[in-house]
């Protein structure tokens, strides 16, 4: 007789659902996994058998096989600990197999019984949800499995409570979504002084998710900047909540089973790997890149980061996603980010102060700039110096509009994206905006286009970098509460591809 249960395998943010099946046969005690499990998965045995003996219940001295089918699916984590328990213990008619079978099922055992939080609790719960089957997990997970909703998720505390559910002699209540978490206080843009040019590229940048990069000198404040970008930027949606959620469960960044409403903010440093930035590593898991889903990728000393690091990101910035691909598998992970770059002007970062900069000025600086390749300088839509601050105008009062008030702006203009967009898949902002749809909802008039074809005559635009100021251009009418793209919306966009490196 063989038991069933029901567990889930990870490819990215989707679960393909494991039948997880039990078979006890006549010889000499053996207790085996088949099905292309990984070391943690054939470590299983030990500890289900230790929590078993944990709970007085003794294995047969019988043949053990567990079979996790589909065979020919990997199978990685330690989460397959619980509904291997679940189908012995129905083999074996401690549990009924028709309670087991209905279940959907994952926790790593400790070796008294009890069950460890596992990662990927939000995408299994709708693995369950489409399969049509309830849910069980750790209690730690319990909250954030809930957010799904379609499906009941039971979380036990240990595999006794799990084995009192399941027979009826004391069930669990239904577990519930946790907290909405809350941001901490966010930074006010009116704390930076001075860098009006730099504040409006950011609230462009925040209103269409226009990539921006910022060059100055050290201690001008461009990290400074790009730590209020937070503040300007509207909360998720439900959808793209859900969505960025599903990546963070995955690299296990939920806490309290907290599902947040406020966007992404990462800043990975500048010696992180490829592997760190694109996703990859030990069972493929999300990069940077992923994790900054549908928010801020900040990429401080940009230049100072590995030249194959750099050139990765060309194509994730294009599509929006990125497809890892590894010997053993190829995992597929969204990556609709904004990413905001910081860089020095040269190595020694004063290229424009004559008694400060090295001897090498301005050699230094097309060498150090250089390290940025042109294809991906050109898919930065904003590029802005940030000059030194006048140590006078530091003990100015704070001026200019405050991050709330640029954040209304923003929403607005966001509003107003969506009310264009609707209905068509995919595309939210005008970023994501490209070929007929672009012409449809950005031709400029007669004055701004025979601008910009001047422009791109003169400074040698792309085919790229022509569609971006479009965008560009797009997104500044948009925040002016224009319909229509005029000259002086086309002037101000190619005001900021004029800087810091090829058009």
């Amino acid at each position: 007789m063989v038991a069933h249960t029901y567990t889930v395998a990870f490819e990215g943010i989707e679960g393909r659902l494991v039948d997880v099946q039990c078979a006890l046969s006549p010889g000499l005690p053996h207790f085996l996994i088949v099905g292309l499990p990984d070391k943690a998965v054939s470590e299983a045995r030990e500890r289900v058998r230790a929590a078993l003996n944990a709970l007085s219940i003794s294995l047969p001295s019988r043949r053990i096989t567990v079979n996790l089918s589909p065979a020919d699916l990997p199978k990685e984590g330690s989460h397959f600990d619980l509904p291997i328990a679940l189908a012995l213990l129905a083999a074996i008619d401690i549990l009924p197999k028709d309670a087991v079978e209905r279940l959907v099922s994952l926790g790593e055992l400790s070796l008294d019984g009890g069950l460890v939080p596992v990662t990927g609790a939000l995408p299994a719960a709708l693995t369950a949800s489409e399969a049509d089957r309830a849910m069980m997990c750790p209690e730690a997970s319990g909250a954030e499995a809930a957010w799904v909703g379609d499906t009941a998720v039971v979380a036990p505390r240990g595999l006794g409570e799990a084995i009192q559910h399941l027979t009826g002699a004391r069930p669990i209540e239904i577990s519930q979504p946790g907290e909405v978490a809350r941001a901490e206080t966010l930074k006010d843009l009116r704390e930076v002084k001075g860098q009006e040019r730099a504040k409006r590229a950011l609230e462009i940048a925040a209103a269409g998710r226009h990539h921006l990069l910022m060059v100055g000198a050290p201690g001008s404040g461009k990290s400074m900047l790009a730590a209020r970008l937070p503040g300007i930027l509207p909360p998720l949606a439900p959808d793209e909540a859900l969505e960025t959620s599903m990546v963070h469960s995955r690299a296990g960044l939920i806490r309290d089973g907290g599902i947040s409403r406020d966007r992404p903010f990462r800043e990975p440093h500048h010696t992180a790997s490829m592997a760190a930035i694109v996703g990859g590593g030990k069972g493929a898991k999300p990069g940077e890149i992923s994790l900054a889903h549908h928010g801020v990728l900040f990429m401080d000393e940009f230049p100072e980061y590995a030249g194959n690091v750099l050139e990765t990101l060309r194509q994730p910035i294009e599509t929006g996603e990125v497809t890892v691909a590894r010997a053993n598998a190829h995992v597929r992970y969204p990556c609709k980010f904004l990413l905001i770059a910081a860089a020095n002007p040269c190595k020694c970062g004063y290229l424009a102060d004559a008694n400060r900069a090295c001897a090498r000025v301005p050699q230094c600086g097309a060498d150090y700039m250089g390290r940025i390749s042109g294809p991906l300088m050109d898919r930065f839509d904003l590029r802005v110096e940030v000059p030194p601050v006048d140590l006078q105008d530091l003990d100015l009062p704070p001026s200019g509009p405050s991050s709330a008030e640029v954040a209304a702006k923003v929403a607005e203009a966001r509003a107003r994206q969506r009310a264009r967009f609707e209905g068509r898949d995919g595309i939210s902002v005008n970023a994501d905006a490209a070929g007929a749809l672009l012409d449809e909802i950005a031709t400029p008039d007669a004055e701004g286009r025979a601008m910009l074809t001047l422009a791109a005559e003169k400074i040698g635009l792309s085919a790229r970098g022509y569609h971006r100021v479009l965008r560009v251009a797009r997104t500044i009418a948009d925040l002016a509460r224009r319909d229509e793209v005029c000259q002086t919306d086309i002037a101000e966009a190619l005001s900021y591809r004029i800087v810091a490196g090829p058009p």
